[in-house]
Protein backbone atom coordinates (compact mmCIF):
# COMPACT_ATOMS: atom_id res chain seq x y z
CA UNK A 1 0.00 0.00 0.00
CA UNK A 2 3.00 2.17 0.93
CA UNK A 3 4.16 2.80 -2.22
CA UNK A 4 0.68 3.70 -4.05
CA UNK A 5 0.62 5.96 -1.59
CA UNK A 6 4.40 7.67 -2.04
CA UNK A 7 3.78 7.49 -5.67
CA UNK A 8 0.33 9.00 -5.99
CA UNK A 9 1.56 11.85 -3.49
CA UNK A 10 3.59 13.33 -6.70
CA UNK A 11 5.85 15.36 -4.18
CA UNK A 12 9.17 14.65 -1.88
CA UNK A 13 8.08 13.46 1.19
CA UNK A 14 11.30 13.28 3.11
CA UNK A 15 13.17 10.35 5.03
CA UNK A 16 10.79 11.48 8.53
CA UNK A 17 7.53 11.23 6.80
CA UNK A 18 8.52 8.05 5.02
CA UNK A 19 9.62 6.38 8.13
CA UNK A 20 6.34 7.18 9.63
CA UNK A 21 4.74 5.06 7.14
CA UNK A 22 7.09 2.37 7.59
CA UNK A 23 6.26 2.28 11.50
CA UNK A 24 1.99 2.26 10.42
CA UNK A 25 1.34 5.61 10.19
CA UNK A 26 -1.60 6.88 7.71
CA UNK A 27 -1.42 9.74 5.63
CA UNK A 28 -4.54 12.17 4.42
CA UNK A 29 -4.82 10.86 1.32
CA UNK A 30 -5.33 6.99 3.00
CA UNK A 31 -7.61 8.27 5.39
CA UNK A 32 -9.81 10.11 3.24
CA UNK A 33 -10.06 6.98 1.09
CA UNK A 34 -10.59 4.43 4.35
CA UNK A 35 -13.38 6.77 5.28
CA UNK A 36 -14.82 8.66 2.89
CA UNK A 37 -14.44 11.82 4.17
CA UNK A 38 -12.25 13.79 1.64
CA UNK A 39 -8.71 15.43 2.98
CA UNK A 40 -9.82 19.09 2.24
CA UNK A 41 -12.70 18.59 4.69
CA UNK A 42 -10.12 16.46 7.15
CA UNK A 43 -8.22 19.94 7.57
CA UNK A 44 -11.41 22.06 7.67
CA UNK A 45 -12.65 19.78 10.83
CA UNK A 46 -9.09 20.61 12.51
CA UNK A 47 -8.64 23.80 11.44
CA UNK A 48 -12.20 25.16 12.61
CA UNK A 49 -13.16 22.84 15.16
CA UNK A 50 -10.35 20.50 16.74
CA UNK A 51 -12.18 17.65 15.70
CA UNK A 52 -9.02 15.64 14.77
CA UNK A 53 -5.53 16.27 15.64
CA UNK A 54 -3.20 14.30 13.95
CA UNK A 55 1.02 14.29 14.32
CA UNK A 56 2.59 16.03 11.77
CA UNK A 57 5.78 15.71 10.41
CA UNK A 58 9.12 17.97 10.45
CA UNK A 59 7.80 19.50 6.93
CA UNK A 60 4.25 19.58 7.81
CA UNK A 61 2.66 16.27 6.61
CA UNK A 62 -0.14 14.90 8.58
CA UNK A 63 -0.32 11.66 9.77
CA UNK A 64 -2.91 9.57 11.56
CA UNK A 65 -3.48 6.45 13.52
CA UNK A 66 -6.22 3.58 14.31
CA UNK A 67 -7.65 5.96 16.59
CA UNK A 68 -8.14 8.70 14.23
CA UNK A 69 -9.61 6.80 11.94
CA UNK A 70 -12.36 5.58 14.40
CA UNK A 71 -12.88 9.43 15.61
CA UNK A 72 -13.77 10.06 11.95
CA UNK A 73 -16.27 7.57 11.79
CA UNK A 74 -17.83 8.12 14.96
CA UNK A 75 -18.07 12.22 13.64
CA UNK A 76 -20.10 10.49 10.68
CA UNK A 77 -21.83 8.50 13.12
CA UNK A 78 -23.00 12.11 15.10
CA UNK A 79 -23.24 14.34 11.27
CA UNK A 80 -25.56 11.63 10.28
CA UNK A 81 -27.77 11.93 13.22
CA UNK A 82 -28.24 15.50 12.22
CA UNK A 83 -25.71 17.29 14.51
CA UNK A 84 -24.16 20.56 13.60
CA UNK A 85 -20.37 19.84 12.60
CA UNK A 86 -19.57 22.54 15.17
CA UNK A 87 -21.43 20.66 18.10
CA UNK A 88 -19.67 17.57 17.27
CA UNK A 89 -16.63 17.79 19.30
CA UNK A 90 -18.70 18.96 22.95
CA UNK A 91 -20.41 15.41 22.06
CA UNK A 92 -17.49 13.38 21.06
CA UNK A 93 -15.23 14.62 24.73
CA UNK A 94 -18.04 14.05 27.24
CA UNK A 95 -18.99 9.95 27.85
CA UNK A 96 -22.79 9.96 26.92
CA UNK A 97 -24.81 7.40 29.20
CA UNK A 98 -28.36 7.95 27.48
CA UNK A 99 -29.30 9.05 23.61
CA UNK A 100 -28.51 12.44 23.35
CA UNK A 101 -31.59 14.91 21.58
CA UNK A 102 -30.20 17.11 19.14
CA UNK A 103 -31.48 19.45 16.70
CA UNK A 104 -31.54 18.34 13.04
CA UNK A 105 -29.08 20.71 11.28
CA UNK A 106 -29.86 19.32 8.10
CA UNK A 107 -33.92 20.70 8.70
CA UNK A 108 -32.32 24.05 8.86
CA UNK A 109 -30.29 24.11 5.95
CA UNK A 110 -33.02 22.70 3.95
CA UNK A 111 -35.34 25.73 4.93
CA UNK A 112 -31.91 28.34 3.97
CA UNK A 113 -31.95 26.43 0.74
CA UNK A 114 -35.68 26.44 0.35
CA UNK A 115 -35.76 30.41 1.12
CA UNK A 116 -33.14 30.74 -1.47
CA UNK A 117 -34.48 28.98 -4.14
CA UNK A 118 -37.96 30.88 -4.07
CA UNK A 119 -36.34 34.27 -3.86
CA UNK A 120 -34.14 33.03 -7.55
CA UNK A 121 -31.19 33.80 -4.88
CA UNK A 122 -28.19 32.23 -6.82
CA UNK A 123 -25.55 33.71 -4.63
CA UNK A 124 -27.32 32.39 -0.97
CA UNK A 125 -27.87 29.17 -2.90
CA UNK A 126 -24.31 28.47 -4.08
CA UNK A 127 -22.52 30.30 -0.34
CA UNK A 128 -24.71 27.76 1.28
CA UNK A 129 -23.90 24.82 -0.45
CA UNK A 130 -20.36 25.59 -0.46
CA UNK A 131 -19.91 25.64 3.15
CA UNK A 132 -21.82 22.51 3.59
CA UNK A 133 -19.17 20.90 1.08
CA UNK A 134 -16.56 21.93 2.94
CA UNK A 135 -18.02 20.38 6.35
CA UNK A 136 -19.22 17.58 5.13
CA UNK A 137 -18.33 14.02 3.05
CA UNK A 138 -20.31 14.20 -0.27
CA UNK A 139 -22.53 10.74 0.65
CA UNK A 140 -23.63 12.48 3.95
CA UNK A 141 -24.64 15.64 1.87
CA UNK A 142 -26.50 14.13 -0.82
CA UNK A 143 -27.76 11.85 1.87
CA UNK A 144 -29.17 14.14 4.31
CA UNK A 145 -29.47 17.55 2.61
CA UNK A 146 -29.45 17.42 -0.98
CA UNK A 147 -31.59 14.39 -2.11
CA UNK A 148 -34.45 15.23 1.18
CA UNK A 149 -34.42 18.84 -0.52
CA UNK A 150 -34.98 17.44 -4.39
CA UNK A 151 -38.17 15.18 -2.89
CA UNK A 152 -39.12 18.00 -0.46
CA UNK A 153 -39.23 20.37 -4.01
CA UNK A 154 -41.12 18.12 -6.10
CA UNK A 155 -43.76 18.10 -3.78
CA UNK A 156 -43.85 21.72 -3.75
CA UNK A 157 -44.20 21.85 -6.96
CA UNK A 158 -47.44 20.08 -7.72
CA UNK A 159 -49.27 22.06 -9.05
CA UNK A 160 -47.99 25.17 -7.60
CA UNK A 161 -47.82 28.61 -9.31
CA UNK A 162 -44.28 29.16 -10.88
CA UNK A 163 -43.01 25.77 -10.37
CA UNK A 164 -41.56 25.51 -13.68
CA UNK A 165 -39.24 28.42 -13.00
CA UNK A 166 -37.95 27.45 -10.27
CA UNK A 167 -37.52 24.05 -11.31
CA UNK A 168 -35.22 25.14 -14.18
CA UNK A 169 -33.35 27.50 -12.10
CA UNK A 170 -32.56 24.89 -9.33
CA UNK A 171 -31.73 21.97 -12.25
CA UNK A 172 -29.63 24.21 -14.02
CA UNK A 173 -28.03 25.39 -10.81
CA UNK A 174 -27.50 22.04 -9.81
CA UNK A 175 -26.09 20.71 -13.12
CA UNK A 176 -23.14 24.07 -13.41
CA UNK A 177 -22.31 23.45 -9.88
CA UNK A 178 -21.64 19.60 -10.02
CA UNK A 179 -20.65 19.63 -13.24
CA UNK A 180 -17.99 22.03 -12.80
CA UNK A 181 -16.77 19.74 -9.74
CA UNK A 182 -16.96 16.84 -12.08
CA UNK A 183 -14.87 18.72 -14.80
CA UNK A 184 -12.02 19.74 -12.35
CA UNK A 185 -11.86 16.52 -10.45
CA UNK A 186 -11.51 15.29 -14.28
CA UNK A 187 -8.37 17.11 -14.61
CA UNK A 188 -6.97 15.35 -11.97
CA UNK A 189 -7.26 12.34 -12.98
CA UNK A 190 -5.53 10.10 -15.75
CA UNK A 191 -7.68 6.86 -15.33
CA UNK A 192 -10.55 5.65 -17.57
CA UNK A 193 -13.57 6.97 -17.03
CA UNK A 194 -17.04 5.96 -16.53
CA UNK A 195 -19.99 6.96 -19.18
CA UNK A 196 -23.10 8.36 -17.39
CA UNK A 197 -25.94 9.01 -19.58
CA UNK A 198 -29.38 10.85 -19.24
CA UNK A 199 -31.36 8.49 -20.41
CA UNK A 200 -34.49 10.32 -20.48
CA UNK A 201 -36.42 12.88 -22.23
CA UNK A 202 -35.88 15.68 -19.19
CA UNK A 203 -33.16 17.98 -19.84
CA UNK A 204 -30.78 18.71 -16.40
CA UNK A 205 -31.82 15.55 -14.72
CA UNK A 206 -30.60 16.09 -11.26
CA UNK A 207 -29.47 12.65 -10.04
CA UNK A 208 -27.89 12.53 -12.85
CA UNK A 209 -25.48 15.15 -11.87
CA UNK A 210 -25.61 13.92 -7.92
CA UNK A 211 -24.51 10.52 -9.05
CA UNK A 212 -21.61 11.84 -11.17
CA UNK A 213 -20.69 14.07 -8.23
CA UNK A 214 -20.55 11.47 -5.84
CA UNK A 215 -18.46 8.92 -7.94
CA UNK A 216 -16.11 12.00 -8.99
CA UNK A 217 -15.49 12.76 -5.09
CA UNK A 218 -13.63 9.26 -5.12
CA UNK A 219 -11.18 9.59 -7.40
CA UNK A 220 -12.50 8.46 -10.40
CA UNK A 221 -12.86 9.97 -13.94
CA UNK A 222 -16.16 9.62 -15.00
CA UNK A 223 -17.94 10.93 -18.15
CA UNK A 224 -21.66 12.62 -18.71
CA UNK A 225 -23.58 12.95 -21.52
CA UNK A 226 -27.13 14.69 -20.91
CA UNK A 227 -28.94 13.61 -23.85
CA UNK A 228 -29.73 9.88 -24.85
CA UNK A 229 -27.52 7.87 -26.86
CA UNK A 230 -29.52 5.27 -30.26
CA UNK A 231 -28.86 1.97 -30.54
CA UNK A 232 -25.17 1.25 -31.32
CA UNK A 233 -23.71 4.41 -30.74
CA UNK A 234 -23.36 3.77 -26.98
CA UNK A 235 -21.12 0.90 -27.66
CA UNK A 236 -19.23 3.01 -30.32
CA UNK A 237 -18.93 5.66 -26.55
CA UNK A 238 -17.59 2.77 -24.48
CA UNK A 239 -15.06 1.71 -27.17
CA UNK A 240 -14.25 5.07 -27.91
CA UNK A 241 -13.75 6.00 -24.49
CA UNK A 242 -12.39 2.62 -23.15
CA UNK A 243 -14.86 3.34 -20.12
CA UNK A 244 -15.06 1.11 -17.36
CA UNK A 245 -18.78 0.67 -16.88
CA UNK A 246 -22.00 2.56 -18.30
CA UNK A 247 -24.85 4.27 -16.38
CA UNK A 248 -28.29 4.83 -17.80
CA UNK A 249 -29.89 7.33 -15.88
CA UNK A 250 -33.51 8.12 -15.79
CA UNK A 251 -36.15 9.74 -13.77
CA UNK A 252 -39.31 8.56 -16.39
CA UNK A 253 -40.49 5.37 -17.92
CA UNK A 254 -38.03 4.21 -20.39
CA UNK A 255 -38.99 1.46 -23.52
CA UNK A 256 -37.84 -1.51 -22.52
CA UNK A 257 -37.95 -3.26 -25.66
CA UNK A 258 -35.09 -1.38 -26.59
CA UNK A 259 -32.56 -2.17 -24.04
CA UNK A 260 -31.08 -5.73 -25.43
CA UNK A 261 -30.63 -3.34 -28.80
CA UNK A 262 -28.65 -0.26 -27.11
CA UNK A 263 -26.96 -2.55 -25.04
CA UNK A 264 -25.84 -4.65 -27.40
CA UNK A 265 -21.78 -5.00 -27.88
CA UNK A 266 -21.47 -3.26 -24.26
CA UNK A 267 -18.93 -5.24 -22.74
CA UNK A 268 -18.31 -3.49 -19.62
CA UNK A 269 -20.61 -3.28 -16.54
CA UNK A 270 -24.16 -1.61 -16.96
CA UNK A 271 -26.43 0.10 -14.38
CA UNK A 272 -29.51 1.31 -14.68
CA UNK A 273 -30.64 4.16 -12.42
CA UNK A 274 -33.32 6.75 -11.17
CA UNK A 275 -36.84 6.87 -10.24
CA UNK A 276 -37.22 4.47 -13.40
CA UNK A 277 -36.25 1.37 -11.25
CA UNK A 278 -39.01 2.02 -9.30
CA UNK A 279 -41.34 3.01 -12.39
CA UNK A 280 -40.11 -0.93 -14.34
CA UNK A 281 -38.96 -3.00 -10.74
CA UNK A 282 -40.52 -5.96 -12.21
CA UNK A 283 -39.34 -5.92 -15.58
CA UNK A 284 -36.32 -4.44 -15.05
CA UNK A 285 -35.45 -7.09 -12.32
CA UNK A 286 -35.82 -9.67 -15.23
CA UNK A 287 -33.67 -7.94 -17.14
CA UNK A 288 -30.81 -8.57 -14.97
CA UNK A 289 -30.93 -11.98 -15.65
CA UNK A 290 -31.33 -11.31 -19.37
CA UNK A 291 -28.45 -9.37 -19.64
CA UNK A 292 -25.55 -9.70 -18.92
CA UNK A 293 -23.32 -7.58 -15.97
CA UNK A 294 -26.25 -5.26 -15.46
CA UNK A 295 -27.26 -3.94 -12.10
CA UNK A 296 -30.59 -1.53 -11.07
CA UNK A 297 -29.92 1.65 -8.43
CA UNK A 298 -33.01 3.80 -7.17
CA UNK A 299 -30.98 6.53 -6.17
CA UNK A 300 -27.54 8.51 -6.46
CA UNK A 301 -26.18 7.04 -3.32
CA UNK A 302 -27.27 3.07 -4.02
CA UNK A 303 -25.15 3.34 -7.87
CA UNK A 304 -22.51 4.91 -6.01
CA UNK A 305 -22.48 2.07 -3.10
CA UNK A 306 -22.74 -0.43 -5.64
CA UNK A 307 -19.80 0.96 -7.99
CA UNK A 308 -17.80 0.74 -4.93
CA UNK A 309 -18.90 -2.93 -4.12
CA UNK A 310 -18.24 -3.91 -7.70
CA UNK A 311 -15.09 -2.72 -7.10
CA UNK A 312 -15.08 -0.26 -10.21
CA UNK A 313 -13.19 2.78 -8.50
Amino acid sequence: MKSAIDSSAGEDLGADFKKALDEGWLPIREVARQTGVNAITLRAWERRYGLIVPQRTPKGHRLFNAEHVQRILTILTWLNRGVAVSQVKHLLDTPQTTSVPVENDWQVLRNTLLQAIMQLNERSLDDTVNQAIALYPPQTLCEHLLMPLLADLEQRWQGQFGAQMERVFVHSWLRSKFGARVYHNNRQLRSTPLLLINHSDRPLEPGLWLTAWLISSADCAVEVFDWPLPAGELALAVDHLQARGVLLYSSMAINLSQLPKLLNGVNCPKMIAGPTVCIHHTELSAKTSEIADLSLAEDPLSAHRQWVQRGLF
